[in-house]
């Protein structure tokens, strides 16, 4: 089960490897390339020092580049090791998923090789997850067609542990994503020569188109050359067999349409920016299913010495394999693991995006200073109910605002302040904060094992969902605790919702053939600007807990 820290490590993580990634497609020259595939892995990844053995033309691995050691750089770099050594290396390794390692007990047989290595001897670990000096972490560079383009070494993780699950996933991603600019890189070096000869002389012109021909039919990736200027500027007038494969539209459709008439109606704006040379972007095209897929774009421009800039060479990069991820991995820091619900940081992001500074203009006086006070002279009308639901074990929640929604909906002119209901006309209307707690839950953990209380925990949010609107959430707050923000709710319509959620968590539970029970308390809040998402959470905890100690020990049913 992740802890509450979790998340936030993760979460900035993936912007350290988003970063880095980034970096990748910013070098101007393979060279370039290769080192900045060597500093991320040292920036980004959380290793002391990194390496990239690229594979020459005749199969021998070269030291091409080296980050984080000037000492490990200049016993290294330029140095070679024989093909046939490393590919004994990576058979020998022990298997991580696409990653190699060879741990220091079996890494003596490697010492004698011609590998070029920077280790070096140690003490034994302390710890069994305890990186030494003699382990080996191997991630091969694969390209497309499985070609490998080269291995990436790394050693010294800064936390002094070997890789968990997260290290090794986050550098596989990396590793994959290297490959793919180091082949962008080759295929530029190699487009580029071909232009730099087309320019120099015409004597050479036919050689050179047959370069470009080449490199363009047969690139792993999709390519295409437009249009620039006249009236037929940005359609397409040259597609690869590649990018014809990517969208499923044969050469002679394509020839009919420009990139702007296949790009996703949400990014046409990015488009334009970017049909100038140079310039990248990432972006959906339209498949012929009428699917989209995400692509990288990057701009060239094709120039004619004496008419200027004539055709523009775009560049296509599948790249939906990383879009899938970086959702997996933002969906993993913003949800509980156990019930796959909206986790702690999440809700209070959803919260935070619906409250302001400011209190509004409808809360003056003492109802600025507690906004669940009940009016004067009519006790039983509180902005706030508490109820104590004794029942038993309850996911489905949609946004208020997108996840990592940090600053309110307050800045901008379409915000509508958070206000209390204070009677049940038919505005009193607002945002309600349902704070449960489950009653006899430590019992079930007690007596049955953690496992029938993760299912029972499962089970509550399977059933608190069932029982709210698909636009309400329902998060865990963490531990036995859960929260449901439902908006547009009066005080009785709120406290109607905390009865029928108790009474579906009321039936019992069956977890490995036997049955078993909770209760629930519940208090309820309501989101209040002027009041931050924490204050709204603690006043809906405290009535909550008032009802939870209100009752009788014996009152509250439990499994």
């Amino acid at each position: 089960m992740e802890t509450e820290s979790e998340p936030y490590v993760r979460l900035a993580s993936l912007r350290q490897l988003h970063h880095v990634v980034a970096q990748l497609n910013t070098a101007r020259s393979l060279a370039d390339t290769l080192q900045t595939v060597a500093d991320g892995a040292v920036t980004g990844l959380g290793f002391e020092i990194s390496a990239v053995n690229l594979v020459r033309p005749d199969g021998d691995l070269v030291v091409a580049a080296v980050a984080g050691s000037e000492g490990a750089e200049a016993m290294l770099a330029g140095r070679v090791g024989p093909r046939e050594a490393w590919d004994r290396r990576l058979s020998m390794a022990e298997r991580w998923g696409d990653l190699r390692f060879i741990p220091y007990t079996e890494g003596w047989v490697l010492d004698d090789d011609d590998v070029p290595q920077w280790h070096s001897a140690g003490p034994a670990p302390r710890f069994y997850e305890e990186w030494h000096p003699m382990d080996r972490l191997f991630a091969p560079l694969y390209a497309s067609d499985t070609e490998l383009l080269g291995v990436l070494s790394v050693d010294r993780p800064r936390n002094g542990r070997r890789p968990g699950a997260w290290g090794c996933e986050a550098l596989q991603m990396y590793a994959s994503q290297a490959a793919i600019a180091i082949s962008n890189a080759r295929l530029r070096s190699n487009m580029q020569r071909a232009l730099v000869r087309l320019e120099r002389e015409q004597q050479a012109l036919r050689a050179s188109e047959e370069s470009f021909r080449q490199a363009f039919e047969y690139a792993p990736s999709g390519m295409a050359v437009a249009e620039m200027g006249g009236d037929q500027h940005g359609r397409l007038v040259r597609i690869n067999d590649a990018l014809c494969r990517l969208l499923g539209r044969p050469a002679s459709a394509m020839r009919r349409y420009s990139f702007s008439d296949l790009v996703h109606p949400e990014d046409i704006s990015t488009l334009l920016r970017t049909s100038a040379e140079g310039g990248r972007a990432e972006l959906r095209l339209a498949r012929r299913d009428s699917s989209y897929v995400w692509v990288s774009l990057r701009n060239s421009v094709v120039a004619d010495t004496a008419d200027g800039p004539r055709f523009l060479l775009t560049h296509v990069e599948d790249i939906e394999e990383r879009k899938r991820h970086e959702l997996q991995l933002a969906h993993r820091a913003s949800h509980d693991s156990l019930t796959g619900l909206p986790n702690s940081a999440e809700l209070r992001a959803r919260l935070s995006s619906r409250l302001c500074p400011d209190p509004g203009p409808t809360v003056s006086g003492a109802a600025r200073s507690d906004p669940h006070a009940a009016p004067s002279g009519d006790p039983a009308d509180t902005g706030g109910h508490r109820f104590s639901l004794d029942g038993f074990d309850g996911v489905r929640g949609a946004p208020y605002g997108g996840p990592g929604a940090g600053g309110p909906a307050a800045y901008d002119s379409h915000h509508v302040h958070m206000v209390p209901p204070r009677g049940e006309g038919p505005g009193e209307k607002g945002l309600a904060v349902l704070f449960c707690d489950l009653d006899g839950f430590k019992s079930i953990n007690d007596r049955f094992g953690h496992n029938c209380g993760d299912a029972v925990l499962i089970e509550v949010a399977r059933r608190l969902s069932v029982g709210v609107r698909d636009n309400d959430t329902v998060a865990r707050l963490g531990g036995d605790e859960f929260v449901v923000l439902a908006d547009g709710l009066g005080q009785a319509e709120a406290q109607d919702l905390a009865v029928r959620l108790r009474n579906a968590i009321i039936p019992p539970i069956r977890v490995d053939g036997r049955g078993v029970r909770v209760g629930a308390s519940f208090g309820i809040g309501w989101a209040s600007c002027g009041l931050s998402a924490e204050e709204v959470l603690q006043s809906a905890d405290q009535r909550m807990y008032v009802e939870k100690r209100s009752r009788a020990k014996g009152q509250r049913r439990a499994g």
